[in-house]
């Protein structure tokens, strides 16, 4: 399949997980066509890797069409999303580029013959619900809650896109929907969590984490998106690790609070400006979804390399690493 590949194009290339995986792309032995580097802000000299072209432009733009078609693309990498939106969260803008951006984005394939998209979604498409089944597999509903724009957005973009499957065909599609990623660098949400001197916990919740390896991640996303592959699949490392357990990995006592004063404090906290996170972190934190990997296994023919808990495991050593140097 990849000798017939002219050409891949990743959105996000200039985020965390777009740089992993550009890199792996323009790394592989099995491909040598044309490789897009797309994202908002321009990528520095130092960090561009030779031979990728790299082009500065928004996934919400008219003209994203041109940049698919000259050199020809046969594959793009979908991966712009606002993740971590910061201390002024602004819905509108989100959804924007959650959403309407990957509107654009579909639309600019048709319009410029592309033949496949992969698209990075997350297993917040499944929603935090008291009840998600124990294992989440990728037939379950998808149920991203309202009030968490990222979960909400990625359940709307899954919905656009079981549309588009049935209205346009010609483009193949490859989802993904990672669990926690984790990486040597990662910083986000989730770390902040295990950042300070003692990691707090919701009273009477397990809060099971289920992780995957960034390097996994990129993996997972270049066979699929070199070898043609089409479906659904989680993507997740073998097993869960409740929250109690890595604060004992972490070596830091577990703080469990009682669930409703964190959601009014969490409630009065944000609307005082002191933190991004409202009350719906509550079951963000209670709720966790469990993915299962089964497909990806059996299906899709990957197995993570590391577990969820040599994921933290990993994690934790590199950060150790870098605090020490």
């Amino acid at each position: 399949m990849t000798e017939s590949i002219r050409g891949v194009a990743v959105t996000g290339a200039g985020g965390y997980l777009g740089k992993l995986v550009v890199a792996r792309l323009a790394s592989d032995p099995s491909w040598d066509g044309q490789l897009i580097a797309l994202d908002v802000r321009e990528v520095p000299a130092e960090e561009r890797i030779d031979g990728v072209i790299y082009r500065t432009g928004d996934v919400r733009e008219p003209s994203l069409v041109e940049a698919l078609a000259d050199p020809p693309v046969d594959v793009v990498i979908h991966l712009a999303a606002v993740v971590s939106p910061g201390r002024k969260p602004d819905r509108e803008f989100e959804y924007s580029v959650d959403v309407l951006g990957t509107r654009n984005v579909l639309q600019a394939c048709l319009g410029a013959s592309v033949g496949s998209i992969v698209v990075s979604s997350s297993g917040a498409a499944y929603g935090y619900h008291v009840d998600n089944p124990a294992w989440l597999c990728e037939d379950d509903a998808l149920r991203g809650n309202l009030e968490f724009a990222y979960s909400d957005h990625k359940r709307q973009v899954e919905e656009m896109l079981a549309r588009w499957r049935v209205a346009h065909p010609e483009l193949r599609q490859l989802i993904f929907r990672p669990g926690t990623i984790l990486g040597a660098t990662t910083r986000n949400q989730i770390t902040d969590l295990f950042d300070g001197r003692a990691v707090l916990a919701l009273r009477g919740a397990e809060t099971p984490f289920v992780l995957i390896w960034d390097e996994d991640v990129a993996e997972c996303i270049v066979r699929g998106a070199l070898g043609g592959r089409t479906g659904i699949f989680n993507l997740a490392g073998d097993g869960a690790v409740p929250i109690r357990e890595l604060a004992r990995m972490l070596g830091k006592p577990c703080v469990s609070l009682p669930v409703g004063w964190v959601r009014e404090s969490l409630r009065a906290m944000r609307a005082l400006g002191v933190t991004q996170y409202g009350p719906e972190q509550v079951d963000f934190l209670r709720y966790r979804p469990v993915l299962s990997n089964r497909r990806l296994k059996d299906e899709f023919g990957y197995t993570p390399r590391k577990t969820s808990r040599e994921v933290f495991e990993f994690f934790l050593a590199e950060r150790e690493a870098s605090d020490g140097a």
